[in-house]
């Protein structure tokens, strides 16, 4: 019998192809927790800009500014730095606001969040007034 000293091509070619099972499923899981803990960021810039609209309302009542993009960053007493992270900046932001006195909550709202470049999914999330979050695809 001959003394064997390496791997046959059968042996090394399992070898690759047992790694190559693993990577195709291995990569599309973590990519998409990657991009979950990505969405994190843009959730809790959500919340925080949900929280000034409410804290504006609270102050300004039926004399503040509402409908598509209003009350601005400046009347809420933030700035374009305040959204703007590692992964989101503010133009992935977008609101609309509707106050009515008498209604309960007298705050309607719903804050759009899209996801920027190198986010693969979802695409875009939306949180309303009763702090409930909608993923989209588009």
């Amino acid at each position: 019998m001959l003394n064997r000293k390496a791997f046959t091509v059968v042996e090394i070619f399992v070898v690759v192809l047992i790694v190559g099972v693993l990577l195709a499923i291995a990569v599309p899981i973590m990519r998409g927790r990657i991009d979950a803990a990505r969405w994190v960021e843009g959730r809790t810039m959500a919340e925080n800009l949900a929280r000034s609209l409410r804290e504006y309302a609270q102050e300004q009542g039926t004399q503040g500014s509402y409908g598509e993009g209003q009350p601005s960053l400046t009347q809420m007493g933030l700035s374009t730095g305040d959204l703007t992270g590692h992964h989101f900046e503010y133009t992935n932001f977008f609101w609309t606001t509707d106050y009515q006195d008498g209604r309960q909550p007298p705050l309607n709202f719903s804050i759009t969040v899209t996801a920027p470049e190198g986010i693969s999914s979802p695409s875009v999330m939306t949180l309303d007034n009763k702090d409930e979050w909608r993923r989209e695809r588009r």
